[in-house]
């Protein structure tokens, strides 16, 4: 092998899969790759020699090594990379001992992933990424199948889902180039769409292309708008408490319809997603909280206004109060549906940035709030026995009040001083004060801070990370026909009781022709914009990745092109004189290393000749 792997070389070295592996095949993959880490990095070294661009560690010829490790199944080495990765990681976490030896080898297994994914052409790139595998887990059970993308995102593989191949893979499935595609194992392939090709309007206007991420994305942001003027609406004056009954306008009942649309949506993408997630509590994020929460305040508010309504406001008194707190439930929803708005504008960096940094600030911040609830059970029995001594108690509810105005900086220390048994009481609430504003909410603080160093420092990958996220979040859970809410009621009450009983190609004639009266008009517009817009976007995005033609300037294979000099000569310099001084970058880290050992050992003879010459 010479100093350098030729393109041609490096795109060959892997394979391709001939047969589908066995959980147990791709069981022993992993191990396989576990072995060639353990041997390539016996000791700890530094991650920057691991992840860096000119790695002496990872060199091309290790490349290759790990590309023909897999036999004939070479495009499950990616995979297996990803999978040794988490195995290192979890060998980290349990073995504090070993944490930076286990990192190193982690980062090395998703170094190798990029690597070898990045000398793949292009149209390997979606069986590589796309193709599901299963694993035997700890337990002995096959596991969920996953693929290679989505192992990434699982683990939050910002090295490799910050490469040019993996963000490709990604923004052709959030535009729609690619689209998943059931095979006969009943797992999904990502396969170029078929029509994306012509520019015509009918062979766009498909009710399929309304599953594409963007279009999705962009549908349930129109749909969250309607929902906020629907919602401000419904809360722009206080309800007849007097007579509940009057005040049931189409405003509230298309609230409440959506509401309920909503949560179901949230529900059974929870329920696939932890059915094929190898771990459940990936299908709860950030934003799956936010909507339970909205959901679940919405229909408290609903229910509330039912139960007033069941009652008889002229005898019963209660019928007004539930009326009432219906009324202000449904104004404490308004921040958490005005927080959703962040998701408008997420496609920006810095607003996609500013919500990683607020995910991560809010997973740093669990130790604190361990800490903190730990410290809050004593120091609230502790206060409510020495409220409880003299016979008269004010409950615990005023015992926590007290602290939680004294954690927000307003301490009451009359209180402490009055019921709770001076000085006894204004001791532990001197030691609550010192304890939760001095020292836990200084540990608060610092995570914040080291949180937002960490995504601020490598920005660009972290937001290429929560791209990557979003767009496979939107597509997942696979659904053949996707009714975005509220229109998925229409499907669960009139279009899935009828899969049970209708053939198989009624259903799906039957779910076209729905699908294509209900979105008749976004499935319009997505029409005219591929088929006028998209189509020569996409023409152009195909010539930049098939490389510029022969003749333009750009192709490395010119080196001194003849110019017509009519008006003078543009270099007197020969150009094989001006790239003599050039260092020699093609060079392998491996040839680099040895001929900086070479020049060493030079300098080396010169010193020592020097210290001859002297002494005699």
């Amino acid at each position: 092998m010479g100093d350098a792997l030729a393109v041609e070389d490096q795109r060959s070295i892997l394979s391709a899969r001939s047969v589908a592996p066995e959980p147990d095949t791709i069981t022993k993959l992993v191990k396989r790759c576990r072995a060639l880490i353990l041997r390539l990095l016996p000791v700890e070294v530094e991650v920057s020699d691991i992840s860096d661009a000119t790695s002496s560690i990872i060199t091309p010829e290790v490349i290759e090594a790990f590309g023909q490790c897999g036999g004939d199944f070479g495009e499950c080495i990616p995979f297996c990379l990803l999978r040794a990765k988490a195995t290192f990681m979890k060998e980290a976490y349990a073995n504090p001992a070993d944490y930076d030896e286990n990192l190193c080898r982690a980062t090395a297994a998703e170094c190798l992933a990029r690597r070898i994914v990045h000398n793949l052409p292009v149209d390997r790139l979606e069986s590589v990424m796309s193709t599901r595998y299963r694993y035997r887990e700890s337990d002995g059970d096959e596991s969920a199948p996953t693929s290679a993308l989505e192992t990434a995102i699982d683990q939050h593989c910002t090295i490799f889902l910050s490469s040019s191949e993996a963000q490709h893979v990604v923004n052709s499935l959030w535009v729609g180039d690619w689209v998943q595609k059931n095979n006969e194992n009943m797992d999904i392939d990502y396969v170029p769409y078929e029509r994306s090709e012509t520019n015509s309007f009918w062979d766009h206007l498909n009710p399929e292309r309304l599953s594409v991420p963007r279009y999705q994305s962009y549908f349930r942001i129109i749909v969250w708008l309607i929902f906020l003027f629907i919602y401000s609406q419904s809360v722009q004056s206080p309800l007849d408490v007097v007579d509940p009954a009057r005040n049931w306008d189409w405003a509230e009942v298309v609230l409440y319809t959506m509401a309920v649309a909503f949560l179901l949506e949230e529900i059974v993408k929870m329920v696939k997603i932890v059915r094929i997630a190898p771990r459940p509590m990936l299908a709860f994020g950030f934003w799956t909280i936010v909507n339970f929460l909205t959901d679940g305040l919405l229909l408290s508010a609903f229910a509330l206004r039912i139960a007033g309504l069941s009652l008889d406001p002229s005898k019963d008194d209660q019928a007004s109060t539930l009326h009432f707190r219906s009324f202000q439930l449904l104004a404490c929803v308004a921040p958490l549906i005005w927080m959703k708005l962040l998701t408008v504008f997420d496609g920006y960096k810095t607003v996609g940035s500013l919500q990683v940094v607020v995910t991560r600030m809010l997973r740093e911040s669990t130790i604190f709030f361990i800490l903190l609830a730990i410290m809050a059970i004593g120091f609230v029995q502790s206060l409510y026995a020495l409220d409880a001594a003299d016979g008269e108690t004010g409950g615990t509810g005023l015992v926590i009040n007290n602290l939680i105005q004294a954690l927000l900086g307003s301490p009451d220390f009359e209180s402490p001083s009055e019921r709770f048994g001076y000085p006894f009481g204004l001791i532990i609430f001197y030691a609550w004060n010192f304890i939760s504003t001095i020292i836990l909410v200084n540990v608060l603080i610092a995570l914040f801070g080291s949180a937002y160093q960490d995504v601020t420092d490598n920005e660009t990958d972290e937001y290429l990370m929560f791209f990557a996220h979003k767009t496979i979040d939107l597509i997942r859970a696979p659904d053949s026909y996707v009714y975005p809410a509220p229109f998925n009621l229409i499907e669960a009450v009139f279009i899935a009781p009828l899969e049970w009983v209708l053939p198989k190609e009624w259903y799906i004639t039957l779910n076209r022709y729905v699908m294509s009266t209900i979105f008749f008009l976004p499935l319009t517009i997505i029409a005219l914009f591929e088929s006028q817009i998209s189509h020569t976007r996409n023409e152009r995005v195909r010539a930049y990745f098939s490389g510029p033609p022969p003749d333009e300037e750009g192709d490395p294979k010119i080196e001194d092109p003849s110019v017509d000099e009519t008006e003078g000569v543009i270099s007197k310099v020969k150009f094989e004189d001006l790239i003599k001084v050039f260092p020699d970058t093609a060079l392998t880290e491996g040839a680099l290393v040895q001929r900086e050992i070479k020049a060493l050992k030079k300098q080396l003879e010169n010193l020592e000749k020097l210290v001859e010459g002297k002494k005699k």
